[in-house]
């Protein structure tokens, strides 16, 4: 009978097992990767201000693209042509780097979901079960448990746990029957860590370095965007490098052919058909290693597209002509407003600034972990007064009690250290700052020294390039009627190779210069397609456009990092 009885309740205690198990595997229908990245990426739109760049193509690539994001097919056109535009987008959609820097901001936004979750109401629930023997008793039961916790702003800590329990004695001396007990506890800090500043402070540098990784990430995607579109010209300048190294040959080839029949007949001294030859197959020479130089750059590029280098296509040499056509300009503002506008708005810059201010609060931090610990324990408990029976729970009793914990500030050296390291880790920042504001400096001042010089010298280039041009002409006029030497049209020649070579590489490094004056000043944006464009009116100084700002939820961290620039570093600049 004991035994049917036994098996009876022991098949009940497994059916009962195996329900919660299987409620809690229903739990894991959710669709975690979609919960993650809807949080994730509400995250980024809420740190995400328009003036740090266009929010596109920064989800990654197992998530759904945003309507602005390029769509652009990892291939080649059918023409086998890949203009500009087109070789920027692919990069901006399949560089490899680019991925990496992508996935960075989602893992850093991931961590701040975790973070804000530690001050979130936390659920917990527990299932347990079995049968024990011994000598004298022969018993089954079950338990379950559920429960919360959460962590507060003030650094209090409140937790809550309802325990069912329910034993059946086969034999023995025990009772069986049905028990629960309800208890509740809150722990708040009344010195070291009750300070609201110093309980959030691990949310606040995440909530920070989430934002620092936006920033940081849209000052890469300038930067990339640069460095595609330059390392696209630079290999135009390769290919009509390998050209105009053809063309020199050629040219050189032709004049051996006319000095050699001339020779022949006696009308010139072989010397100078040797020293032609001589030229020639040194001009063979230089576009042989010119090809190469060109299709390893090209193979370069490749890579930068993450496409295989066995992809064959060409590149728009249109591209190259609008260049020649653009108008050659200098800057219509001064050094001095490019660098307060470099000061204002660069975005690795403003991340330094928000550094110090980190460190600040982190000797804050530091200085109150060397206070005394004294904490206010509160606990209220509901238990039964007496095991209940087979049909339900006996009557419950009320625990609940205040209890003041104390622990004097006897031992603090590691705490001691830690405020040591905080303060110096603030003058590190602070030196950091100022280094990185020179350094911006620098840039800015080199960017547009380089501009400058690019502009001057395309100039000097295209006259040289000019008078070259003309004095082939008419030294080949001369030379068809003998009143020139083959060696003075071979020096014109040489003289022509070079001024093209010189007129192109000038181009391509106004273009770059370009393009890194206005990525070193801040004022280059990223068009959802790839491609940049400036983003303040050339008409306007733009030490006069709006400054970096980071929204209204970061004000008072933009104020704070206005008063430390005026307050330890004279030499920094204020943002406007």
């Amino acid at each position: 009978m004991i035994h049917n009885c036994f098996n009876k309740k022991l098949l009940y205690l497994i059916i009962c097992l195996l329900a919660g198990l299987c409620a809690l595997n229903g739990c894991g229908h959710k669709n975690y990767k979609k919960d993650a990245d809807e949080r994730v990426y509400k995250i980024l739109d809420q740190k995400w201000k328009d003036e740090y760049g266009t929010k596109a193509n920064y989800k990654i690539s197992d998530t759904e693209p945003l309507p602005d994001d390029i769509q652009v097919e990892k291939a080649v056109p059918n023409s086998g042509i890949l203009t500009l535009p087109q070789a920027v987008a692919i990069a901006t959609a399949y560089n490899r780097e680019y991925h990496t820097q992508k996935e960075e901001l989602y893992i850093k936004a991931l961590d701040l979901r975790l973070t804000r979750h530690e001050f979130e109401t936390q659920f917990f629930g527990n299932i347990s079960g079995g049968y024990a023997a011994d000598r004298n008793d022969d018993a089954y039961g079950f338990e379950g448990s559920s429960g919360f916790k959460w962590l507060l702003a003030t650094g209090a800590r409140l937790s809550g746990r309802l325990v069912l329990a329910y034993i059946d004695v086969l034999s023995g001396n025990l009772n069986s029957g049905m028990a629960t007990i309800l208890s509740t506890t809150v722990v708040q800090p009344l010195l070291r860590g009750s300070d609201r500043k110093v309980a959030l402070e691990n949310l606040t540098q995440a909530e920070k370095d989430t934002l620092y990784q936006v920033r940081l990430f849209n000052r890469f995607r300038k930067t990339f965007v640069v460095s595609v579109i330059s390392q696209y010209y630079l290999v135009l300048q390769q290919n009509d490098a390998v050209k105009n190294a053809q063309r020199n040959y050629n040219t050189l080839k032709w004049l051996h052919n006319k000095v050699e029949n001339l020779a022949n007949a006696g009308r010139l001294p072989k010397l100078e058909l040797e020293q032609i030859r001589q030229q020639m197959l040194q001009a063979l020479n230089i576009y042989i290693l010119t090809e190469k130089e060109y299709k390893q750059a090209f193979d370069e590029f490749k890579i930068t597209l993450s496409l295989p280098t066995t992809t064959e296509f060409q590149l728009d040499v249109n591209e190259l002509e609008s260049l020649k056509a653009t108008e050659m300009t200098y800057p219509d503002f001064s050094e001095t407003e490019a660098v307060e506008t470099a000061l204002a708005r660069r975005l690795d810059l403003v991340n330094s600034a928000d550094a110090v201010i980190d460190a600040e609060r982190k000797v804050y931090v530091a200085a109150d972990g060397l206070r005394a610990d004294a904490n206010l324990v509160g606990y209220g408990n509901f238990v039964p007064s007496r095991k209940g029976d087979r049909r339900g729970l006996g009557p419950l009793r009320k625990e609940y009690g205040l209890d003041i914990e104390l622990s004097l500030p006897l031992d603090r050296v590691a705490e001691q250290n830690i405020y040591r390291k905080a303060l110096i880790t603030l003058s590190q920042k602070q030196r950091d700052y100022e280094q990185a504001s020179d350094i911006v400096k620098l840039e800015v001042r080199q960017a547009y020294r380089d501009l400058k010089e690019a502009a001057q010298s395309y100039r000097v280039q295209v006259e040289g390039l000019k008078l070259a041009d003309k004095r082939l002409k008419n030294t080949f006029l001369l030379l068809q009627y003998g009143r020139a030497s083959s060696r003075r049209f071979l020096n014109a020649q040489n003289d022509l190779f070079d001024a093209q070579n010189a007129a192109i590489e000038a181009l391509v490094n106004y273009m770059v210069a370009t393009l890194n004056f206005y990525r070193d000043t801040e004022v280059l944006q990223v068009r959802p397609d790839g491609m940049w464009e400036q983003g303040i009116d050339r008409k306007v100084p733009i030490a006069s456009s709006s400054p970096h700002t980071v929204g209204s939820s970061e004000a008072s961290s933009d104020q704070k990092r206005l008063s430390l620039m005026d307050s330890f570093a004279p030499r920094m600049v204020k943002t406007k």
